[in-house]
Formats: C-alpha cells, sequence, structure tokens
C-alpha cells in the first residue's frame, strides 16, 4: 500500500484509479462474505430450529428418547388440526383430533391424505405448535413432515406421527396444539 506521501505526489487520475481499485477490493471482499454467510444460514437455521423446537424440528436422538421419564403425575391433552394449502388438490386430516397422554409417553397418531386430482402431487407438511414453549419439548421420533409426500392420482395414504411430549413441558401447561399445513412442494421431488 503505498504512503500518504506518495499518494499526494500521484496525479488526480493516477489517485483516482487507486481509489476504484480500493473500493472493487473492499466490494469483492462484502460480495465474498455475503456469499460466506448465505451458505452458512441453512446449517444455522437447521441448528436454530433443533434447539427451539421452530418449523417442528426437534432433537429425537437416541439419548433424548433414553433420558425421557414417562411423568404419571399429570396429563396432558394434544390436538391436532390440518390445513391444505391452494394449489395442492388434497384432502388431509388426523384420524383422530385429540389424545390424552402423559409427558414422555411415546404416542402414534395417524393421518390420512389423499390426492383429489388426476395427475401426481407432492406437497410438503410444515408442523405449528401452541402454546409456543411446548414446541422445544415436543420430540417427533418419526414424521412425514421429515420429507416430501407424493401421491399418485386418486391415491391415499396413511401417514404416521411417532412423538413424545417432555416431561420438562412447565406444570402449567396441560393443553397444547399441533397443527400440519401441507403445502405444493417447490421442488417437486420427492
Amino acid at each position: 500500500m503505498a504512503s500518504i506521501n506518495e499518494i499526494k505526489a500521484l496525479t488526480a487520475k493516477e489517485q483516482l484509479d487507486l481509489k476504484n481499485k480500493l473500493l472493487v477490493r473492499k466490494i469483492l471482499w462484502m460480495l465474498l462474505g455475503s456469499l460466506l454467510f448465505a451458505f452458512a444460514l441453512v446449517p444455522l437455521y437447521d441448528v436454530l430450529c433443533s434447539l427451539t423446537g421452530l418449523n417442528g424440528k426437534t432433537n429425537n436422538s437416541t439419548a433424548v428418547l433414553s433420558k425421557a421419564k414417562v411423568d404419571n403425575t399429570r396429563w396432558l391433552n394434544v390436538q391436532f388440526t390440518t390445513n391444505v394449502m391452494p394449489g395442492l388438490g388434497w384432502n388431509f386430516y388426523p384420524k383422530q383430533t385429540s389424545i390424552r397422554l402423559h409427558p414422555g409417553q411415546i404416542e402414534t397418531v395417524i393421518f390420512i391424505a389423499k390426492n383429489t386430482t388426476n395427475e401426481v402431487v407432492v406437497g410438503r407438511a410444515v408442523p405449528s405448535v401452541t402454546p409456543g414453549i411446548a414446541a422445544a419439548n415436543l420430540k417427533k421420533i418419526e414424521c412425514f413432515c421429515f420429507v416430501n409426500q407424493s401421491l399418485k392420482p386418486g391415491e391415499e395414504k396413511e401417514m404416521p406421527l411417532r412423538f413424545f411430549v417432555s416431561p420438562e413441558l412447565p406444570k402449567d401447561v396441560s393443553d397444547m396444539t399441533l397443527s400440519y399445513a401441507f403445502f405444493p412442494s417447490v421442488d417437486g421431488a420427492k
């Protein structure tokens, strides 16, 4: 890099060229930083969702399952609701709209999806849990929401959800709602 005296000795055109080169370098560094940040967002988002339960992503490792103890001293009511977004062409509903369970108790609930169109349709379920504090305590072992679902024309499919609610759920929470919204898959691949 040139010293201040050397820069003052340069002509106006040379000074402008030097400033332009510095500006291009700064822009390139900012572009590189932006690209690196964009690529880092997906794994960072996955970690955030796993830690907080956002977007229905929960830590379902064997270590978590082995630590889970059933709390037989209290009951929790879990309600299930569903929505199908426009453009999907499916009927989608839970076989049972609610269950009563003890925190820590593993349960399986079956959802039914039927393609009402005359073409193959691929959808993706997005979960939502209320109250928000319950989201971090919902532990999914198996869920149709983990991958895209493909249905042939007129096909009906049973889709299981296997889960438990952590006994660490605050004692003042006795009701929660797990809602799934099915959207047409953006990439259309299973």
